[in-house]
């Protein structure tokens, strides 16, 4: 039980270099497929979670100096957290839906390609570019193009869309090239010591206890990662722009144990305090496009310089090389770019009008590039504990595509069937009212992860540290 999640602990230790940050006693139980699909979902889901789950009890005990606790993990609790979103029940009270009725798969002349029209903005990109606003007729516009047409028009508006590419055709595209030729996770160790990281001084009842966590992030990946984050003690402070409104369906589970606050900075004042909260911050984590974010003074350099002692930790889409490294994405486009889409149809290896793209059974390059930059910014604080030195750090959604290939390609044995399992969800409250929800995955012997704020709207709170 738990055989191939085991292996995939360790070898995405190695290929991570995340090895330092698992010397806990650790062990994967369950069955070994709990999401049916081509690719080994639930390997990654349970392996992602007890390297995170284990970075985090090496970063307790070596901040109390006393013994690593046990870390276990049962796949089918990080399978339900992958899931987290699908999951969440509430008690008397509807969430909106998931996708917005123009998002999704239409045919095209030769294939298909994905809309993602969630926001507005994108929805509106989408509209402009096929001169459409309703589905039955964006789907005439759409069938009268080809798949690399219709991206382009649609990506050039300012949208969000993704032709369906097979694995071959990715890997002979230049941004297929340049996401292969990078690594999956990139952490790199800045040279110069600084002794002025505020949180080494705080005491650590949790792994995360006084942290000061500034969170720039969107959608599933960022939120995942900084959930885990706040889950273990860390106070994080999610900073949104006036008016931004989040996938509601999502909220429950992307606000949960965090502070929201919103900042307008093209203003002055705002931007005065969001330099005071980075001078502050021990990590920032970003989800926001490179690009965005210098068009806004706030390049990688800004923000080291306003704080040099600081954990960056940043993801994007498509990689931080290549054409596509400030190119809008989302975990359903990326599986249409990559060859995940066309792969899991059956592992045909032809584009063809007679099936359509076939998702992953989750987000699953969203939870694990949430999960596996939790555990790489676990194991930077761990080197900042012990060298004073900081890191930035750097994941993708292709990132993580690519270890799912990995992973599918060390498979040993057919996939067993899955179980019939129940998820327990556990009570919850929330600002509009009851719920059921996923709970933490995984067990750290002696410690119990804690919630300090409850979910609810965005901009509730004050851009103030605790």
């Amino acid at each position: 039980m738990g055989s191939e999640s085991n292996e995939a602990v360790r070898y995405l230790q190695e290929r991570l270099n995340l090895g330092e940050t698992l010397g806990s006693d650790h062990s994967v139980l369950g069955p070994d497929v709990v999401m049916p699909s081509e690719f080994p979902v639930t390997a990654l889901a349970a392996s992602a979670v007890t390297i995170a789950t284990g970075a985090a009890a090496e970063l307790w005990a070596a901040r109390n100096d006393c013994t690593v606790p046990a870390v276990t993990v049962h796949s089918v609790d990080a399978s339900a957290a992958f899931r987290a979103e699908q999951l969440f029940e509430p008690d008397g009270w509807k969430l909106p839906p998931l996708w917005d009725p123009l998002a999704g798969n239409y045919r095209s002349k030769d294939g298909w390609i994905r809309l993602h029209t969630n926001y507005q903005h994108h929805r509106d990109a989408a509209a402009l570019a096929l001169g459409a606003s309703d589905r039955e007729t964006i789907a005439k516009v759409l069938s009268e193009l080809t798949s690399d047409e219709a991206e382009a028009k649609v990506v050039a508006a300012g949208g969000a869309a993704a032709a369906m590419r097979t694995r071959e055709q990715w890997l002979a595209s230049a941004p297929g090239l340049a996401a292969m030729s990078a690594s999956p996770l990139e952490s790199h160790r800045r040279s110069e010591p600084h002794h002025d990281a505020a949180w080494l001084a705080r005491e650590a009842p949790l792994p995360f206890s006084g942290l000061r966590v500034l969170d720039l992030t969107r959608v599933i990946a960022g939120p995942v990662c900084t959930k885990y984050l706040a889950a273990y003690g860390a106070d994080v402070l999610r900073i949104d722009p006036p008016g931004f409104a989040e996938v509601g369906s999502l909220l429950p589970e992307t606000t949960l144990g965090k502070r929201t606050v919103v900042l307008d900075l093209n203003v002055s004042e705002d931007r005065e305090i969001f330099e005071s909260l980075v001078i502050e911050a021990d990590v920032i984590v970003s989800g926001l496009r490179a690009d965005a974010l210098a068009n806004l003074g706030y390049s990688e350099k800004q923000l080291l310089a306003l704080n040099p002692a600081v954990i960056l930790a940043k993801l994007n889409a498509y990689g931080w090389e290549g054409p596509w490294q400030n190119r809008r994405g989302f975990d359903s486009l990326v599986q249409m770019s990559c060859g995940i889409a066309a792969t899991a149809t059956g592992g045909r290896t032809k584009i063809q009008h007679s099936f359509q793209p076939n998702p992953l059974p989750a987000q699953a390059l969203d939870h694990g590039t949430g999960w596996l930059l939790g555990a790489a910014i676990a194991s930077a604080l761990l080197h900042q504990l012990r060298s004073k030195q900081p890191s930035t750090i750097r994941a993708s959604l292709v990132g993580t595509a690519q270890l799912l290939y990995e992973l599918q390609s060390r498979r040993a044995r057919d996939e067993a069937p899955a179980p019939n399992v129940a998820v327990k969800l556990e009570r919850s409250d929330t600002w509009w009212g009851r719920a059921r929800r996923v709970a933490m995955p995984g067990i750290i012997e002696g410690l119990k992860p804690s919630w300090q704020q409850e979910v609810g709207p965005l901009g509730r709170h004050l851009p103030v540290w605790w």
